[in-house]
C-alpha cells in the first residue's frame, strides 16, 4: 500500500505513470477498476480489453455541473468523503474512516470537480455525460478523460484507473500482495493459444514452497486446459485461481519444466514482497561490480536500497548493474534518492531530478532535486528522516530493462541522463510512461487520473515510446535472475569489458514476445503535488 491520505496530502501524494501495456490487463467483468490484471474480459474472446462503460441515456435533464464543470470550481472539498455507503470503524493504521453520510451524486460531483481542476487534459473531457445516468462512481470516473487518440490511433489517455484504497495502502507501506508470490509473463496480446511463464518467484511465498521456478510454463488450472480454453466459464475460473480475491482458497496448477509436467496445489495468501534482492558483488579484472535486483519503489524499499548501497560502498565497487527489468515504479522520491546514491553530489548538485508540468490552471511546482537524504517513509521497517544517503559517485551505470520497466524506473534513467551520467541499457525498450498522478482516495476507492508530465534537468520527457536499449537482449527465463550467466546480466558484464553488444546472448533465451502480467497500480511514480485536497 501507499502512504495514507493525510501523508499524501501534506507530504507525499502519489504520482503514477501507467502504460499501454498495463491497459491490456483487464479484470474479467470489471469495466474500469484496478485490481487483478486478469486473463480475459469474461467474454469467449480472452484478453480483449473492455470498452469504456457508457450508460444508456435515461432522458434525465443535465445539471449545470454536467454542462459547465467550472461552476464547481474547487468544490471537490465540499464533497470530499461524502459517501453513499460510508465505511464504519478504523483503517489499517487505526484511524477512523473519514466517511460521512452522503449520496452517489456527492461522489460524482467530487470526481467532476477534482477532474476539472487537476486533470492534465481537463478541457478535453466531454460534458455530454449526465451524472444522473450513472449507477456508480467508478463507471462515471471511467468517462472523465480525454477521448482523443494519438497519431497511431492509441488512446491519448491510457492510464485512467481505480484501486481499492485498503489494498493500495497495504501494497505500499507493508509491501504485501495477495496471491502466490508469482510474477507471470505472457505472450503479447495474451490470446489463446496462451503462453504464460513464471518470470519470478518470491522467496518464502506459496509458489516457492511448492518448488516452482522461473521459466515454468503454465498448462492447466484445476484440470482445465489453460493454453486453449476460451469460453467464459473457463476464463472466469482462471481469473479466480490466478488472482485470488481472498486468502485461503486453494487451486491446482499444472506446469511444464523442460517438457516434464509439474503439478502443484497452492493456496492464496498475503505475500510479503522484498523489493530489493540478489545484492551481489562481482570481481572482475577491472574492478568490483555491484549488482542488485530492484522490483518496486515502495516505502519498504527505502531501507533496503540504503543498506545495499552501504554494502557496495564499503566493498569499494567501481561500477554498478541495476536490474530493474520488472520494476513498474512507485515513489518518485525514492527514484530521486536512488539516482543520487548512484551518482553522488559531484554530478547532481544544483540540478533537477524531475520537473512536473501541470495544466494551465495550476502554478509551476518547485522541481524535485536529487535527494541526498532519506525521506523516512512510514513502513514496516523505516529509516530516520534526514539520514544522509551513501553514494558511489559513478559517472556510468548499467541498467537491465524490459517492457516491464516503467514510470519511476524510467525517471531514474531520464533523471541520470539529464545530469550527464551515462546510462548503459541492456535488454528491451522500456514501457514509456512520462505522465503522473496524485492517487486520490474517496469512500474506499482510490482514483488515478493523469495530472502532469515529468521532464529532466535538460527539459526532456518525451519518452512515450520508451527508452531503447544500448544492446537489445531477450529476457532469459532459462536461468535465475542474478546468475552471471543469465542473458541480460551476462550481456551487461560482456559489454562492460568489450564495449560491444554480444551477438550470442539472445540465442539462449526464449524468443517469444512476452509482456509482464500486472495491474496498472504496479506501474506508478509518486511525488508531492498540489493536486491532493486535505482530508
Amino acid at each position: 500500500m501507499s502512504p495514507t491520505f493525510p501523508l499524501q496530502s501534506t507530504a507525499v501524494p502519489i504520482r503514477l505513470i501507467s502504460s499501454a501495456l498495463a491497459a491490456l490487463f483487464v479484470l474479467a467483468g470489471c469495466g474500469g477498476g484496478g485490481g487483478s490484471p486478469g486473463v480475459g474480459t469474461g467474454s469467449p474472446v480472452a484478453n480483449t480489453p473492455t470498452a469504456p462503460v457508457t450508460p444508456t441515456p435515461t432522458g434525465t435533464s443535465a445539471t449545470p455541473e454536467d454542462l459547465n464543470p467550472n461552476l464547481l470550481g474547487e468544490a471537490y472539498g465540499s464533497y470530499w468523503n461524502k459517501c453513499a455507503a460510508p465505511r464504519k470503524g478504523v483503517d489499517a493504521s487505526g484511524k477512523a474512516f473519514p466517511d460521512v453520510q452522503g449520496t452517489l451524486l456527492d461522489e460524482l460531483k467530487f470526481l467532476r470537480a477534482w477532474t476539472n481542476q487537476y486533470y492534465l487534459w481537463y478541457n478535453e473531457v466531454p460534458n455530454t455525460y449526465k451524472m444522473a445516468d450513472f449507477k456508480s462512481a467508478i463507471t462515471y470516473f471511467d468517462v472523465l478523460k480525454t477521448p482523443a487518440v494519438t497519431a497511431t490511433g492509441q488512446p491519448k489517455d491510457r492510464y485512467h484507473f481505480t484501486y481499492p484504497t485498503a489494498e493500495w495502502e497495504a501494497m505500499q507501506t507493508q509491501s504485501i500482495d495477495l496471491g502466490y508470490g508469482i510474477t507471470w509473463s505472457r505472450n503479447a496480446g495474451g490470446a489463446a493459444p496462451r503462453t504464460w511463464q513464471i518470470t519470478a518467484v518470491e522467496p518464502g511465498s506459496p509458489a516457492a514452497a511448492a518448488g516452482l521456478l522461473r521459466g515454468d510454463l503454465l498448462t492447466k488450472i484445476d484440470g482445465i486446459d489453460f493454453v486453449n480454453a476460451s469460453d467464459a466459464t473457463s476464463i472466469e475460473r482462471f481469473n479466480l485461481a490466478l488472482f485470488p480475491e481472498t486468502a485461503g482458497s486453494a487451486h491446482r496448477f499444472t506446469l511444464q519444466r523442460g517438457g516434464v509436467p509439474v503439478e502443484v496445489t497452492m493456496t492464496g495468501a498475503d505475500v510479503r514482497i522484498a523489493p530489493v534482492k540478489n545484492v551481489k558483488i562481482f570481481e572482475t579484472a577491472t574492478g568490483k561490480v555491484g549488482y542488485l535486483t530492484f522490483d518496486t519503489f515502495n516505502a519498504v524499499s527505502e531501507k533496503q536500497l540504503i543498506d545495499s548501497f552501504i554494502v557496495f560502498r564499503q566493498a569499494g565497487v567501481t561500477d554498478l548493474v541495476l536490474d530493474i527489468r520488472y520494476n513498474g515504479g512507485g515513489l518518485l522520491y525514492l527514484a530521486s534518492q536512488l539516482a543520487y546514491m548512484v551518482s553522488g553530489p559531484a554530478s547532481t548538485n544544483g540540478k533537477v531530478f524531475e520537473q512536473s508540468q501541470y495544466n494551465d490552471k495550476l502554478p509551476r511546482e518547485a522541481p524535485l532535486p536529487f535527494r541526498s537524504t532519506a525521506w523516512g517513509f512510514a513502513s514496516s521497517n523505516p529509516v530516520p528522516a534526514g539520514l544522509p544517503l551513501p553514494t558511489l559517485g559513478l559517472k556510468r551505470v548499467t541498467v537491465l530493462s524490459t517492457a516491464g520497466t516503467c514510470s519511476a524506473s524510467e525517471s531514474v534513467i531520464n533523471g541520470l541522463r539529464g545530469a550527464d551520467v551515462e546510462v548503459i541499457q541492456i535488454g528491451g525498450t522500456t514501457c514509456g510512461k512520462p505522465y503522473g498522478f496524485t492517487p486520490v482516495p474517496n469512500c474506499g476507492t482510490t482514483y488515478f487520473s493523469v495530472e502532469f508530465k515529468g521532464v529532466n534537468n535538460k527539459g526532456f520527457g518525451d519518452f512515450n515510446d520508451g527508452f531503447a536499449p544500448t544492446c537489445q537482449v531477450s529476457d532469459d527465463l532459462t536461468r535465475p535472475v542474478g546468475d552471471p550467466s543469465e542473458g541480460l546480466l551476462a550481456a551487461a558484464l560482456t559489454y562492460r569489458a568489450t564495449q560491444a553488444c554480444p551477438v550470442s546472448t539472445t540465442s539462449r533465451a526464449r524468443i517469444v514476445p512476452m509482456e509482464i502480467v500486472r495491474p496498472q497500480v504496479k506501474e506508478i511514480a509518486i511525488r508531492p503535488t498540489p493536486g491532493a485536497p486535505p482530508r
